[in-house]
């Protein structure tokens, strides 16, 4: 009677606890289900990599892009693809490399049918929004839901353009959102920001810069200009924090390529395609850190469309490459940004065609590849002059004067500027600056091999025929630029 009474006991029980799981299986999870992350993109306009603070640099105050890395990580192998600002800004929202999309010149257009972030986000929900300046072509080609004007001290509008982009963010509601926020600065005229603020006399001048009073002038004016981005990257942090949106946005924060000064942008050099590159992302990265990976602007939105959760490697670009590939030629860094990897890719490559640039040659084309250790430049014309609107302004022209004194290094850097070797090899670990071509070297013949077979693999890979398709380069220039060149 007693065994009976406990098997009933145990049947009951079990009928009680079968009863409570099937209502707790019904009941609303108490856990909220986690939402994909907002993106915030912020690019600065031709800015060299080591002028920013968190970075390194001596000189220049940027206070706000300096809490944002110390609270998420550098990366200190980031590349262009380009050295001038509309084809790396549509690598960077294709994933495609600059002659696979087509906008490989200046002031250029991708083919018809290649795709872009906001075409990629739209099946995850997210809303959209441009923010400053575009430098992207066709308009169907970047269909952003909504374009603002930059973000300005001086802006008197009513409503001005934080409160459109406040209103943007608070309409997305529970939908995610994309910001591309895509400063003017410091790209020259430099007339923004309190150049008084730096002393010429006072600035510590990067060792490939020639020490002129014009080099001294232009560089106040031009960190003034810097610190005028900062104080922008200031306030999307600060209407984050106010829309509740601080801990749910992961936000980059990109340079672009090098300033206008010589041997930086329209080069290879590294002054003219390495990147300062921060991102953030609260609870997800770790404070402080930072990387050594090799990544490329061609790598984020492969990178985006995963932590949207979408498969980047299932996705057509619109655009097949040489050998009938039709993906990214980025790649994800998830893994990189969440501390769980320290390395991506093998090489960077990036390319500069001169043909169609302001005041520039007939063609001057430059191709390069880095294995972070190692870089390899080919100009192509080697043969020929580069110029361009640098070349004539007081700078260069500085530079110049000085080395008819005999100063031999301002002879040397303001001669290397226009008139360049076939190939450069430069050891960056030994010689960050690349002040030393060591292509000549018996000792580098192995690296220089190898270096000249990964760059030649991916011209053909791209579909780049050099002097060819610097020929070609007014083909792939917006209509209104066609016009304008020639005239």
């Amino acid at each position: 009677m007693k065994r009976l009474t406990i098997v009933v006991a145990i049947f009951f029980m079990m009928v009680f606890l079968a009863n409570v799981i099937s209502v707790a299986d019904n009941l609303p999870n108490k856990e909220p289900e986690k939402r994909i992350p907002n993106f915030v993109i912020i690019i600065g306009d031709d800015s060299t990599y080591l002028d920013y603070g968190f970075n390194g640099s001596p000189n220049v105050r940027t206070p706000n892009l300096d809490r944002l890395a110390g609270e998420g990580v550098r990366f200190t192998r980031f590349y262009s693809p380009a050295a001038v600002c509309s084809p790396l800004r549509q690598a960077l929202l294709t994933g495609l490399y600059p002659v696979r999309n087509g906008a490989y010149p200046n002031h250029a257009q991708v083919y018809s049918d290649v795709k872009s972030l906001p075409t990629y986000l739209k099946p995850f929900g997210y809303r959209t929004a441009c923010i400053g300046k575009t430098h992207f072509a066709p308009a169907a080609n970047y269909p952003f839901d909504t374009f603002f004007k930059t973000i300005e001290q001086n802006d008197n509008e009513k409503p001005n353009e934080l409160q459109k982009i406040e209103n943007f963010i608070k309409e997305s509601g529970e939908q995610p959102f994309l910001l591309y926020v895509a400063s003017h600065e410091p790209h020259s005229p430099h007339n923004k920001g309190n150049a008084a603020a730096y002393n010429p006399q006072s600035i510590e001048l990067p060792p490939y810069l020639v020490d002129t009073p014009e080099t001294r002038a232009e560089l106040a004016k031009y960190y003034a200009e810097i610190t005028y981005l900062d104080w922008q990257v200031g306030q999307v942090v600060q209407l984050l924090e106010k829309t509740g949106h601080a801990d749910d946005t992961l936000l980059f924060f990109f340079s672009e390529q090098g300033n206008d000064l010589p041997l930086g942008k329209w080069t290879l050099y590294d002054g003219g395609i390495r990147v300062a590159a921060i991102a953030h992302w609260s609870g997800k990265i770790k404070s402080g850190t930072e990387n050594a990976a090799i990544i490329q602007y061609v790598d984020v939105v492969p990178t985006l469309i995963e932590l949207a959760g979408g498969n980047p490697g299932s996705l057509k670009t619109g655009r097949a490459d040489t050998l009938g590939n039709e993906g990214f030629d980025g790649q994800s860094f998830a893994d990189v940004l969440l501390g769980k990897k320290n390395k991506l890719r093998e090489y960077a490559f990036a390319q500069h065609t001169a043909r169609g640039i302001n005041q520039g040659p007939p063609a001057y084309a430059s191709r390069a590849v880095t294995n972070g250790h190692w870089k390899l430049i080919n100009n192509i014309h080697y043969d020929k002059e580069f110029y361009n609107a640098a070349t004539k302004n007081l700078v260069y022209k500085s530079w110049v004067q000085k080395g008819k004194t005999g100063d031999s290094f301002a002879k040397e850097q303001a001669e290397r500027y226009v008139k360049r070797p076939e190939w450069e090899l430069y050891n960056l670990d030994k010689d960050p600056y690349e002040l030393k071509n060591v292509a000549k070297y018996q000792e580098n013949k192995e690296i220089l091999s190898k270096l000249k077979t990964e760059l030649a693999q991916w011209m053909k890979q791209q579909g780049d025929h050099g002097n060819v398709t610097e020929l070609e380069a007014y083909e792939h220039q917006t209509t209104k630029r066609q016009e304008k060149t020639n005239k």
